[in-house]
């Protein structure tokens, strides 16, 4: 997958070992990405909006964002990504351990632009982040940064 170009990731997540996870499939899988992470919802919106202590934030290409998050979650974070002109255009994908077929309705209906159930076997995965990243990295043009 060298023909993919570096994007900037913001990775919502709480789970500290779900975070080593992704940071490994990510490497396994060669994906050449800036990976962001931030642990809660509160901190993934002032990272976005670039709010202290996030103000040298480089507006992300795309935000992977766990739905069971602390202080806020990643249900009303997607909320307020996408009712504030200036980071709806950003694709939002859900990354989740939630199969509740209500999570999955009401992310849809706030614009997520893709939800995925995390599988518990490690090499599935990894079969998804890789599979995640040939098809946001090499398949799908994203918005420039602005």
């Amino acid at each position: 997958m060298n023909n993919m170009k570096p994007i900037e990731i913001l990775l919502v997540e709480d789970n500290e070992d779900d975070i080593i996870l992704t940071k490994e499939a990510f490497e396994e899988n060669r994906l050449t990405n800036k990976l962001n992470i931030v642990k809660n919802g509160m901190d993934a919106l002032r990272y976005l909006k670039r709010d202290a202590p996030y103000s040298k934030a480089v507006k992300p290409n795309i935000v992977l964002l766990d739905i069971n998050l602390p202080e806020m979650s990643g249900i009303e974070v997607l909320q307020k990504i996408k009712s504030e002109d200036d980071l709806k255009d950003i694709p939002v994908v859900i990354l989740t351990t939630s199969n509740l077929e209500r999570d999955i309705v009401k992310s849809y209906k706030l614009h997520a632009n893709c939800y995925i159930n995390k599988p518990v076997n490690l090499n599935d995965f990894f079969e998804i982040i890789k599979v995640f990243g040939k098809f946001w990295f090499s398949i799908v043009t994203l918005p420039d940064k602005k």
